[in-house]
Protein backbone atom coordinates (compact mmCIF):
# COMPACT_ATOMS: atom_id res chain seq x y z
CA UNK A 1 0.00 0.00 0.00
CA UNK A 2 1.40 3.48 -1.20
CA UNK A 3 0.54 6.89 0.45
CA UNK A 4 -0.98 8.91 -2.46
CA UNK A 5 -0.01 12.39 -2.14
CA UNK A 6 -2.49 13.30 -5.31
CA UNK A 7 -5.57 12.62 -2.73
CA UNK A 8 -4.81 15.96 -1.01
CA UNK A 9 -4.35 17.92 -4.29
CA UNK A 10 -7.41 20.22 -4.12
CA UNK A 11 -5.85 23.12 -3.46
CA UNK A 12 -1.91 23.29 -4.32
CA UNK A 13 -1.66 26.37 -1.69
CA UNK A 14 -2.91 24.33 0.81
CA UNK A 15 -0.99 21.24 0.36
CA UNK A 16 2.30 23.26 0.51
CA UNK A 17 1.36 24.95 3.62
CA UNK A 18 1.04 21.66 5.71
CA UNK A 19 3.93 20.42 7.09
CA UNK A 20 3.23 17.14 7.80
CA UNK A 21 2.00 16.41 3.83
CA UNK A 22 6.10 18.35 3.38
CA UNK A 23 7.17 15.36 5.68
CA UNK A 24 5.53 12.42 4.41
CA UNK A 25 6.74 13.41 1.11
CA UNK A 26 10.77 13.39 2.33
CA UNK A 27 9.69 9.98 3.75
CA UNK A 28 10.90 6.97 1.90
CA UNK A 29 7.87 4.92 0.21
CA UNK A 30 9.12 2.04 1.71
CA UNK A 31 9.23 3.06 5.23
CA UNK A 32 5.31 4.36 4.69
CA UNK A 33 4.08 1.42 3.18
CA UNK A 34 5.94 -0.30 6.96
CA UNK A 35 4.05 1.60 9.14
CA UNK A 36 0.37 1.06 6.74
CA UNK A 37 1.09 -2.68 7.08
CA UNK A 38 1.56 -2.76 10.56
CA UNK A 39 -1.51 -2.15 11.95
CA UNK A 40 -2.37 -5.83 13.82
CA UNK A 41 -5.43 -7.86 12.49
CA UNK A 42 -7.32 -6.83 15.71
CA UNK A 43 -6.90 -3.06 14.72
CA UNK A 44 -8.06 -3.69 11.10
CA UNK A 45 -11.27 -5.67 12.85
CA UNK A 46 -12.14 -2.82 14.96
CA UNK A 47 -11.56 -0.54 12.19
CA UNK A 48 -13.89 -2.32 9.79
CA UNK A 49 -16.52 -2.80 12.44
CA UNK A 50 -16.51 0.69 12.94
CA UNK A 51 -16.84 2.31 9.78
CA UNK A 52 -19.11 -0.32 9.28
CA UNK A 53 -21.12 0.97 11.92
CA UNK A 54 -21.00 4.13 10.59
CA UNK A 55 -21.96 3.35 6.95
CA UNK A 56 -24.62 1.13 7.83
CA UNK A 57 -24.80 -2.47 8.42
CA UNK A 58 -27.12 -4.30 5.77
CA UNK A 59 -25.87 -7.63 4.66
CA UNK A 60 -24.57 -7.60 1.31
CA UNK A 61 -25.44 -11.02 0.04
CA UNK A 62 -29.42 -9.31 0.43
CA UNK A 63 -29.44 -6.18 -0.50
CA UNK A 64 -27.29 -4.05 -3.27
CA UNK A 65 -25.64 -2.03 -1.52
CA UNK A 66 -24.40 1.73 -2.54
CA UNK A 67 -23.57 4.49 -0.72
CA UNK A 68 -23.52 8.04 -2.11
CA UNK A 69 -21.46 10.79 -0.49
CA UNK A 70 -19.70 14.03 -0.99
CA UNK A 71 -15.80 14.70 -1.18
CA UNK A 72 -16.16 16.16 2.27
CA UNK A 73 -17.87 13.80 4.63
CA UNK A 74 -16.12 10.94 2.77
CA UNK A 75 -13.03 12.54 4.06
CA UNK A 76 -14.32 12.99 7.43
CA UNK A 77 -15.11 9.72 7.43
CA UNK A 78 -11.60 8.45 6.37
CA UNK A 79 -10.11 10.66 8.83
CA UNK A 80 -12.02 9.08 11.61
CA UNK A 81 -10.90 5.81 10.53
CA UNK A 82 -7.65 6.88 10.55
CA UNK A 83 -7.83 8.34 14.16
CA UNK A 84 -9.31 5.61 15.39
CA UNK A 85 -6.47 2.98 13.58
CA UNK A 86 -3.43 5.46 15.96
CA UNK A 87 -5.65 5.48 18.77
CA UNK A 88 -5.97 1.76 18.41
CA UNK A 89 -2.43 1.78 17.93
CA UNK A 90 -1.11 3.23 20.75
CA UNK A 91 -3.51 1.92 23.21
CA UNK A 92 -2.11 -2.01 21.84
CA UNK A 93 1.14 -0.24 22.64
CA UNK A 94 0.11 0.43 25.84
CA UNK A 95 -1.25 -2.84 26.60
CA UNK A 96 1.89 -4.57 25.56
CA UNK A 97 4.19 -2.31 27.85
CA UNK A 98 1.96 -3.05 30.70
CA UNK A 99 1.78 -7.12 30.34
CA UNK A 100 5.40 -6.68 29.62
CA UNK A 101 5.99 -4.17 32.69
CA UNK A 102 3.76 -6.95 34.82
CA UNK A 103 5.93 -9.82 33.59
CA UNK A 104 9.28 -7.96 35.35
CA UNK A 105 7.70 -7.20 38.76
CA UNK A 106 8.07 -10.90 39.59
CA UNK A 107 12.28 -10.56 38.56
Amino acid sequence: MAFNFDFFASEQGEQDANALIQYLRQQHPEALARIAQSASPEIRQIITQNVQGLVGMLPSEDFNIQVTTDRENLANLLASAMMTGYFLGQMEQRKNLEANLSNTDSL
